[in-house]
């Protein structure tokens, strides 16, 4: 069995290794180097590389060997998450991604050195992003299995977009639902769309079904990925609110700035105290909030008890992840791998 520390190793030299291939391929130095350098400094980044890592656990946990070009098939939901986090970005406004640059800042550094250039850096994001995906789905296609399970995973691949896709809209409309009429189950709708089911629930699925887990293993998983998935998008709301900038790689203000609506803030505005709820309105509503603003938002949600809330709610989705893993019949050495993963998102 490899660790998660081996498999992302792998999957950090097959990135670099994709890209090349790819400019081998398309000829992307030779049309524009600059889509070539953009696109290789970014999705080689340093990340996590959770999406990935589950597809080849997932396939592994069912299988005694990699099925050629697994790899590569697995990078391929790591390419869609950089094409998601491009538009991300330009949607968010957000000025750096991984503690770089957004890839939307390192384009419009480029155009100026023009004068009065015609075009953005978010154009320039916008079509690279476009390019990504389309180098997603050739990348799926690569790993040798039978027709009809790469088949059945490549819909599993495709719900993982669309469904992404539509958790960015719906998380942007929520945004217009005011406090008052904001619902926990709407909160978590935008969760399970935009991070559980192609962050957790998907990966495991499509690597599972490559590798031939019948119907009821892949729905095992999807469960379990759904409840780690929310409870991992809980953890990154209290980081997002609670560390600092080095810690989450992006400016600690980014979530109050931009209004979201988390289970954080639904927990303090529905049990605080009038003038609570008040300060949070107001917090949630100033248009250039600095750190002052972010420090008594810190406070309203510690004396509110939704600090607490939270992290209870990450604690009970983790117990039912863990059952639900137990009932599988995932290998032992990558159920003790998921396992011990559940319990790092308990530490926040």
């Amino acid at each position: 069995m490899q660790s998660y520390n081996d498999l992302k190793k792998r999957i950090d030299k097959e990135l670099k290794q994709f890209i090349d291939e790819a400019d081998r391929k398309f000829g992307l130095r030779q049309t524009s180097p600059l889509i070539y350098e953009s696109l290789r400094e970014y999705v080689t980044r340093d990340g996590k590389r959770i999406r990935p890592v589950l597809v080849v656990s997932g396939f592994l946990s069912y299988a005694d060997d990699a099925a050629p070009d697994l790899f590569t098939t697995a990078l391929s939901i790591e390419i869609l998450h950089d094409f998601m986090l491009i538009h991300d970005d330009i949607i968010d406004k957000s000025d750096t991604r991984r503690g770089d640059p957004a890839m939307h800042v390192m384009l419009g550094r480029h155009l100026s050195r023009f004068k009065a250039p015609q075009v953005s850096g978010a154009d320039l994001a916008i079509v690279i992003g476009d390019v990504l995906y389309a180098m997603g789905v050739e990348a799926f296609l690569a790993v040798d299995v039978s027709p009809a399970r790469k088949e059945k995973a490549l819909h599993q691949f495709i719900k993982a977009g669309v469904f992404t896709g539509v958790g960015e809209f719906i998380e942007l409309e929520t945004g217009l639902i005011d406090l008052d009429t904001l619902q926990k189950e709407t909160i978590y709708r935008v969760y399970d769309y935009k991070t559980a089911y192609y962050t957790f629930a998907y990966p495991l699925c499509i690597g599972a079904t490559l590798a031939g887990a019948d119907d009821a293993e892949v729905q095992r998983l999807y469960e379990y990925g759904t409840r780690l998935g929310r409870a991992f998008q809980i953890r990154d709301d209290i980081i997002g609110m609670f560390h600092d900038e080095q810690d989450i790689g992006k400016s600690a203000l980014t979530d109050l700035q931009e209004a979201k609506k988390t289970v954080l803030i639904w927990y303090a505005y529905t049990n605080g105290s009038d003038t609570q709820r008040k300060r949070i309105r107001e917090l949630m509503e100033k248009p250039n909030a600095g750190m002052d603003d972010l420090r008594e938002m810190r406070r309203l949600l510690t004396d509110t008890g939704a600090l607490d809330y939270a992290k209870s709610e990450i604690t009970s989705l983790i117990a039912e992840a863990k059952e639900i893993l137990r009932a599988t019949s995932v290998k032992s050495g990558y159920r003790s791998m998921l396992l011990s993963f559940a319990d790092k998102i308990l530490s926040v």
